[in-house]
């Protein structure tokens, strides 16, 4: 039977083998999807391990991410935009194949809500390797501007200028913002702490989206400001997950899953209120 892993630390409470595990019944594909918590300093050993052993793909999550890029033997386009793998196969000719699902997971996401992203002024918070990684798929949508802004002024500049040429891209101090958006992303870590980014209230209305790439068994804290600030339409990242997961099962497998029903499958399993 084919076997695949998601490579993390910590990694325990992942929920990429119940995601996969209902990929593959609902595909009648025959895999089994594991766990794997190598020490930082050793998950290159442990990577080439899996693969030596029979391994035919895998998902690569915090502190990897940047790592695997540098241990395949080719990138995938958005990979390289990326500067991170996520995903990794072992293709027929023996070649590990990075790939980078999660932009293209939060697009996914962010359309099955119904976002219009043509044309839409979004502010991306955050300039880390999560940001980085949602870029070039927005950017891909055709947005009329999308502006980083990050703690560090110097990171949103480079991170703006690394991506210009693929659209309107600007890097704003959080002090500079000045509305309307239509869409805001929140792509820090923040709300794992349950901490805000320092966005004015003011710039929060009824008609925009709100997305927190984190997410919780309730509101994170994030999504929980906005909605006090009269935002009405507001999401976790929790969609996000499954979508990057079905994009990476279609690169594994060569056959899409359908995602509702998981999703639907996965909040009854966190208990999500």
């Amino acid at each position: 039977m084919d076997r695949y892993l998601v490579f993390g630390h910590p990694v325990r409470h992942s929920k990429s083998p119940f995601i996969h595990t209902l990929f593959a019944r609902q595909t009648q594909q025959e895999l089994e999807y594991g766990l794997a918590e190598p020490a930082v300093d050793e998950f290159a050993q442990a990577l080439r391990t899996f693969f030596d052993q029979g391994g035919k793909g895998c998902n690569v999550t915090v502190p990897f991410k940047e790592q695997a890029f540098t241990l395949v033997d080719r990138l995938s386009p958005r990979a390289k935009r990326a500067g991170a793998v996520n995903t990794i196969k072992l293709t027929d000719d023996g070649v590990l194949l990075g790939d980078n699902t999660d932009g293209a997971g939060l697009v996914a996401d962010l359309k099955s809500h119904g976002v219009t992203l043509a044309d839409s002024r979004i502010l991306l918070l955050g300039a880390g390797g999560a940001a980085r990684g949602a870029l070039a798929p927005l950017l891909a949508e055709l947005p009329s501007e999308l502006v980083i802004a990050n703690r560090t002024h110097a990171k949103a500049q480079q991170l703006a200028a690394e991506f210009c040429d693929l659209g309107h891209v600007t890097a704003q101090t959080y002090e500079q913002l000045a509305g309307p958006f239509d869409l805001v992303i929140n792509s820090t870590s923040a709300s794992l702490q349950g901490e805000l980014p320092p966005l004015a209230p003011a710039l929060i209305h009824t008609d925009i989206a709100i997305y927190d790439m984190m997410y919780g068994a309730s509101d994170t804290a994030f999504v929980g400001w906005a909605k006090q600030q009269g935002a009405r339409q507001t999401m976790d990242g929790l969609g996000m997950l499954v979508e990057q997961a079905a994009e990476a099962f279609t690169v594994w497998r060569g056959i899409r899953p359908g995602t509702k029903q998981v999703l639907r499958e996965l909040k009854r399993n966190l208990g999500v209120i």
